[in-house]
């Protein structure tokens, strides 16, 4: 292990790089859409159940068929990696963002109301600031599971850490397999943690957990 990463220090910079590139960007995607639609849905119950629907059957499709499916159309690299996983952090964040809305106390919101403020105010200033924790987990999940998936990006000649663990695979070195998923398991635990703080830091004082 100790040889691994000092023989390969740069490799593991540039593949750290790759792999974190293509994570953020799938996961920032996931909220600009999920967030925003999961605020929609939880106003729209019906319609929720079929969206959520859809998004659940695609969180069941293999990785791998997604990604092999992408090829015919858009070739290999990082930007097919980047949409399939971009497809994996739809419904942890959705599904939160949902039961997050959903779960704020009526009486709030309706008191919102009678003091004049609008729909969007609403959501703004009393729903979304109680809502933040169950959203902020749903978006840390989502991370963990992308940074861990990332890893087969490299099937497509994506990059990223996965390239250790399947060249330790094809050439039977154990040190390039534990090593790789050391560091995908270390930039997961980093970034939860990262999130963690954003969610402390996003959410009201008077909701925060004393941890």
């Amino acid at each position: 292990m100790i040889d691994f990463l000092t023989e390969n220090s740069g490799a593991i910079i540039q593949k750290t790089f790759e792999h974190f590139y293509i994570s953020i960007i799938a996961l920032l995607l996931g909220i600009i859409v999920a967030v925003p639609l999961g605020i929609i849905l939880s106003k729209t119950e019906k319609v929720a159940k079929v969206v959520l629907g859809i998004t659940s059957i695609l969180q069941t499709l293999p990785s791998l068929a997604i990604l092999a499916m992408m090829i015919p159309f858009i070739g290999v690299g990082k930007v097919p990696a980047i949409i399939a996983l971009f497809i994996y952090t739809l419904l942890p964040i959705l599904n939160n963002t949902y039961i997050g809305m959903r779960s704020v106390n009526k009486d709030l919101v309706a008191a919102g109301i009678s003091m004049g403020m609008t729909t969007i105010q609403t959501i703004r200033l009393v729903e979304l600031p109680i809502a933040i924790p169950v959203i902020m987990a749903g978006i840390r999940l989502s991370a963990v599971y992308v940074i861990s998936w990332a890893t087969l990006a490299s099937y497509i000649g994506a990059g990223g850490l996965g390239d250790f663990i399947f060249n330790g695979l094809n050439l039977y070195q154990p040190d390039f397999i534990i090593g790789g998923a050391v560091l995908v398991t270390l930039l997961a635990l980093i970034s939860d943690f990262i999130l963690s703080k954003v969610e402390k830091w996003a959410t009201p004082k008077g909701l925060r957990i004393v941890r």
